[in-house]
């Protein structure tokens, strides 16, 4: 095996992302993905002709995904939805306005829904306390109803179903940026095309691109020595990060090859949710396009009225199940998410061209939660020297993508700054 500075374990966006910075630093990288080929969750499938994301994808502009594609010159086109939407309440479908100005919402709810609106863009979310999302919005609002709303609301933005867990900080500043106008977009073609940029931009950079090599150790003492493969092959390597899983970095580390990765592992709370995408020659219901559960934790949108996800002009639609972290039946999910669509498009069986169901797409490996005794993971491990981490479970205060990106980058910074403070060192070293 050739010899380099630094080996990133794992090829989604966070090492990509984390070896592309490494490798126009100067630094010689090697990117090794266990599967097939590069991009993680990211990655996309065409089905007939329909272009399948794994799950709901959706960047919010004004995040650390947005400022380091730019920066690495990644084109993000698509389309964004247009506010409103349409509301699933008690099991008929009406357009947000509607709801709430109709005989929903009591006239206190109303103006209670319209002055938390109102503010709601100017607060500072930096200085919300520790407190759970549950806590703050029952300090907040007062009318059961309007707590509804506004919990559905959050819930869209993060795929967190864990209000009584879920950091209120965190959560509010991502709906205040998803709220914004077009802030929201859809990637036209899928999100394979983004990957598909960051692996161009990776090779013009020089990393080594390895898929098919599983980890199996990382070999260290006090230090990174070395990493193992399934294949009996071996790296020397004093510089690693681990954009796995929190439990497949400590099991690769040996469990108790460190205390903090360990605790990270323990503490993690896994985000997943049930995702049901199909392709289809027409909609039964061209007016539903963008529908929230209120009483029920779905998410209906129709991605082809705003951007292109087939070759062959069929509209791509997805609906979601947000499951926290809670286990369920992959079965009653399905039969779920079928009725759900029989309320939204009803006779959307007749028209289906393709269809993907995912029963436990993981959101999140971790989240920003009371639980979590480090409120920031990594980027160092702390008794291993050489050794970091990445991964949208290492956020630190980003979500779903933006935490991903951010990690990636946070890492690479990482890893350059103690490799210059090393070589910093070792030319003290010398001269003494």
């Amino acid at each position: 095996m050739n010899q380099f500075d630094v080996a990133v374990i794992g090829g989604g966006m966070a090492g990509l992302v984390a070896a592309i910075d490494l490798a126009q630093a100067g630094k010689s990288v090697v990117l090794l993905e266990k599967a097939g080929q590069f991009g993680g969750r990211a990655v996309s499938a065409k089905k007939n002709g329909a272009i399948f994301d794994l799950g709901g994808h959706a960047l919010i502009r004004g995040g650390a995904t947005e400022e380091i594609f730019q920066d690495l010159g990644i084109k993000m086109e698509g389309g964004s939805p247009t506010p409103g939407g349409s509301i699933l309440w008690n099991k008929k479908i009406t357009s947000f306005l509607k709801f709430i100005f109709t005989q929903n919402l009591s006239w206190s709810a109303k103006v209670e829904l319209i002055k938390f609106f109102s503010k709601f863009g100017k607060i500072d979310a930096d200085s919300v306390p520790a407190i759970s999302l549950r806590n703050w919005i029952e300090q907040e609002l007062r009318d059961p109803m309007v707590r509804h709303i506004i919990y559905a609301l959050f819930r869209v933005a993060s795929f967190v179903q864990a209000p009584d867990h879920q950091l209120a900080g965190p959560i509010i500043h991502q709906l205040a940026r998803s709220l914004k106008k077009n802030n929201i977009v859809f990637i036209q073609d899928g999100w394979q095309t983004l990957v598909d940029q960051l692996y161009e931009k990776a090779v013009y950079a020089g990393v080594s691109m390895m898929t098919g090599k599983n980890v199996t150790e990382i070999e260290h003492d006090e230090a990174v020595r070395k990493i193992k493969f399934a294949d009996g092959q071996e790296m020397d390597i004093t510089h690693v990060i681990s954009t796995t899983p929190p439990s497949v970095t400590s099991r690769i580390l040996g469990d108790t090859g460190s205390k903090s990765v360990l605790r990270w592992k323990e503490q993690a709370r896994a985000i997943k949710a049930a995702n049901l995408t199909l392709s289809l020659k027409k909609i039964p219901v061209p007016n539903n396009i963008q529908v929230i559960g209120v009483d029920q934790p779905i998410y209906f949108l129709n991605q082809s009225k705003f951007t292109r996800l087939s070759e062959d002009g069929t509209s791509v639609v997805q609906i979601i199940k947000y499951n926290g972290t809670g286990r369920t039946d992959p079965k009653a999910d399905e039969r779920f998410l079928e009725q759900m669509m029989d309320l939204i498009q009803p006779g959307w069986q007749k028209e289906v061209v393709a269809r993907q169901y995912l029963p436990k797409i993981v959101v999140a490996y971790d989240y920003m939660h009371l639980d979590r005794e480090d409120r920031f993971p990594g980027p160092a491990v702390p008794e291993i020297a050489g050794l970091y981490v990445a991964g949208e479970w290492a956020t630190h205060g980003e979500m779903l993508s933006d935490a991903a990106t951010a990690s990636g980058r946070r890492a690479a910074r990482c890893v350059l700054k103690d490799m210059e403070t090393g070589r910093k060192n070792e030319q003290k070293r010398i001269l003494i």
